[in-house]
Order: structure tokens, then C-alpha cells, then sequence
């Protein structure tokens, strides 16, 4: 912008210098001679002074508006980079995503029946619930630390003892020579204990057993 103003007050000193008489240098003309300049020599230098101020101001309006054009893409870009980075802080305190997150968790950790229900062959496998009665087949027992084992339309021969479970478990071919075919019944057997179940009961009834649920994921 200052070597604009430069070349403008470049040319205007150098047109004034044209105007003035010769001799004259620095293109001031005495009041006398200005006085006696013909009217059709004054209308051209004031018509030059016009074009000079309003080529000046047109020059100074340009770099205003390239100053103010310049302002607006910082302004823009500034804005850019906030909303950017608002979805990133949004992601982390979202309650919507924190809340779904909480329910994957707990569906993730899976759920226990209450009560546990032992049952016949025809008593369907699920979560038991007071309304919802069905026979649990994700047992474990807190005694041994084995899998119950069950087994439908069997029941276990009156010569099962301890000893038979406890060097049999959990191989099924070596427990099936204990196992008596009954249609209805099922079996139920972990190293320490065992039970033959033809009809739905609820587990907290037997205080021998030491069975519990080991949680359903599905």
C-alpha cells in the first residue's frame, strides 16, 4: 500500500510540474500568473485533482476490503476448527451414548435366575423367575468348582456313590454306565452330588445341594 501512494504522489508532483510554466521546477506559480491563466488551463489541472483523489480513494477502499476479506477467512477458519472439535467433547459427556454403554455392560455381564429351578425333561431350559419358571441349565457347584451335568430322559442307578462321581467326572461315557433310561426324568449329577429330577422344584429346597447359577449370557 505505500509504494501506491508513492506512485500516486509521483505523478501528481509530475503533472503539476507540466502544467506550470517553464523555469519553474518545482511547479508553483506566483499569484499573478495565476491570475492570468486562461479558464481552459485551470478546468483540466482541477479535472486531473478530481481523477488523482478518486483513483486515491479507490486504492484505499481496495485494501480496506482485502484487509476486512482477510479478517473473514480468519474468522472462518477459527470457526471451523471450534465445530470440529465441539462433536469430540460432545461424544465424551453425551448421557445418551453413556447410558447405552451402561446397558451393553450389564447385558454383556449376563443375568442369574431367582429362583433356580431344577426340572423333568419337560421343563424348558432358560432364566428362572417367579413368573417365568424354567429349569436352569448353566449350574456350577461352589463345593467341587465342576459344571452340573444333566442329562434328559435319564435317571441315575441306585448304585451311584461318591466314589463313582468323583473318579468319573465329567467323562459322560464313564457316567452313562450308571445312567437308567426314564422317559420325563433328568439327570443331574456334579463330582460331589448328584439327583435324579422328574418334576419342577426349586433348588433353595434341597440344603445338601451347593449348586448355584453361573449366569446366562443369551
Amino acid at each position: 500500500m505505500a509504494d501506491d501512494l508513492d506512485e500516486l504522489l509521483d505523478e501528481v508532483e509530475s503533472k503539476f510540474c507540466r502544467l506550470s510554466k517553464p523555469g519553474c521546477p518545482d511547479g508553483v506559480r506566483t499569484q499573478g500568473e495565476t491570475k492570468n491563466r486562461p479558464r481552459e488551463e485551470e478546468e483540466p489541472t482541477k479535472a486531473a485533482s478530481s481523477g488523482e483523489r478518486a483513483r486515491f480513494s479507490k486504492i484505499s477502499t481496495k485494501h480496506s476490503n482485502e484487509e476486512e476479506d482477510l479478517d473473514e477467512i480468519i474468522k472462518d477458519i477459527m470457526d471451523g476448527k471450534n465445530f470440529v472439535q465441539s462433536p469430540v467433547k460432545c461424544i465424551s459427556k453425551c448421557p445418551t451414548l453413556a447410558a447405552e454403554t451402561n446397558i451393553a455392560s450389564t447385558q454383556a455381564q449376563g443375568k442369574r435366575c431367582c429362583p433356580v429351578y431344577l426340572g423333568g425333561s419337560t421343563a424348558p431350559y432358560g432364566i428362572g423367575t417367579n413368573i417365568s419358571q424354567r429349569t436352569c441349565d448353566r449350574l456350577r457347584c461352589t463345593a467341587c468348582d465342576f459344571r452340573v451335568l444333566h442329562s434328559d430322559d435319564y435317571q441315575w442307578d441306585k448304585s451311584c456313590d461318591y466314589l463313582f462321581f468323583r473318579n468319573n467326572m465329567p467323562e459322560f461315557s464313564k457316567l452313562r454306565t450308571k445312567m437308567v433310561k426314564k422317559k420325563g426324568t433328568r439327570a443331574y449329577a456334579c463330582q460331589c452330588n448328584w439327583r435324579s429330577i422328574d418334576e419342577l422344584t426349586d433348588l433353595s429346597m434341597d440344603r445338601q445341594l451347593h449348586w448355584v447359577c453361573s449366569k446366562h449370557t443369551e
